[in-house]
């Protein structure tokens, strides 16, 4: 096995792990460099709260390595102990637990002094100090979940499906909350079936489908090598003057200075093809085009304010990737 290189802190290979004749990860292998945010992509079932638990030694991998900051965590669990933070696909305290005692509890066995008072305040618990568990609402149970695993103040943390339940208002929170982590400098593994999370959050991802990886790279990269064309749009009627013809031909201005079609932009380099839709001007280029189409409407003094590019989703990239969607 490669140990990687001096700036990755958690080196999978080839991993396996089996559940009878399931094969729950079947021959992964990847690294997670220093200070990023790796997401683990895939929808239920597919492996990655399987892989993530034998990072977090709760697992036994029945083949294959792992070592999270050069450190095997089954066998090593005592050198991690302060190091990594752990957030749990199923996690839960006793309803009365006060969120402070959770905070000391945890605080505790860590190696080192904590202060968890800083925690509580990072993270926004102040007010809620002696309230229960049980009292908590969804995005503050995640607040003290994810405080919990950063109370030792960790140079890992692993986050498993940490807005799955949430309503959208506490997930855009829980998105900030790691944000968060991230300039801190934590290193944080996260687990997610949310193609709109994976997208906003994280450095790089593994898509991982029945146990395997079946791509890896940056979100964008990874849209890019299966993306198709590139639509640019925008309104048109602004632009039009009276009396202005439908479909696209060749054109210039009409009555009055204002511009009766958009033919011309399929001079621009990178478009392929300009057409109206009703009110809309859809241009199909692909690369740099939104830009090139921006500064030619520039250049005529044209300037829509609803300009916007539409392509491949992450989502829309995992249905090609997998052959199947999220579901």
């Amino acid at each position: 096995m490669s140990t990687g290189g001096a700036d990755e802190v958690i080196v999978v290979d080839a991993l396996r792990k089996s559940y009878g004749e399931v094969k729950a990860v079947d021959g992964v292998s990847f690294s997670v460099r220093a200070g990023e945010v790796f997401g683990l992509l895939g929808s239920n079932g597919a492996g990655k709260t399987t892989t993530v638990e034998c990072l977090e030694g709760l697992r036994k991998p029945d083949a294959g390595e792992v070592r999270v900051l050069g450190v095997d965590p089954l066998a090593h669990p005592e050198r991690l102990r302060g190091r990594v933070g752990c957030q749990l696909q199923e996690s839960h305290l006793p309803d009365r637990m006060r969120v402070w005692e959770a905070l000391d509890l945890f605080a505790a066995a860590a190696p080192h002094r904590v202060d968890w008072t800083a925690v509580l305040e990072a993270w926004g618990l102040a007010a809620k100090r002696d309230a229960a568990f049980g009292s908590l609402s969804g995005g503050q149970r995640q607040r003290l979940l994810v405080s919990l695993a950063l109370v030792t103040d960790p140079e890992v943390v692993f986050l498993d499906e940490m807005t799955t339940g949430l309503d959208p208002a506490a997930r855009h929170v829980t998105w900030g909350l790691i944000e968060a982590i991230r300039e801190r400098g934590t290193t944080v593994v996260l687990v997610t079936h949310f193609m709109d999370e994976a997208e906003r959050l994280c450095d790089r991802v593994a898509v991982m489908d029945a146990g395997r990886i079946v791509a890896m790279g940056t979100p964008g990269a990874l849209i890019e090598a299966v993306a198709g064309d590139v639509r640019v749009r925008f309104t048109s009627e602004p632009y039009l003057g009276a009396g202005a013809a439908a479909e696209v031909c060749g054109g210039g201005q009409g009555g009055g200075g204002r511009e009766t079609d958009f033919g011309w932009l399929a001079g621009v380099p990178h478009v392929r093809a300009v057409e109206r839709r009703g009110g809309t001007v859809e241009v199909t280029g692909d690369g740099p085009v939104l830009t090139h189409v921006a500064a030619a409407l520039l250049e005529r003094g044209l300037e829509p304010v609803d300009l916007r590019v539409e392509r491949t989703t992450l989502e829309e990239t995992f249905l090609e990737l997998t052959g199947h969607g999220l579901e």
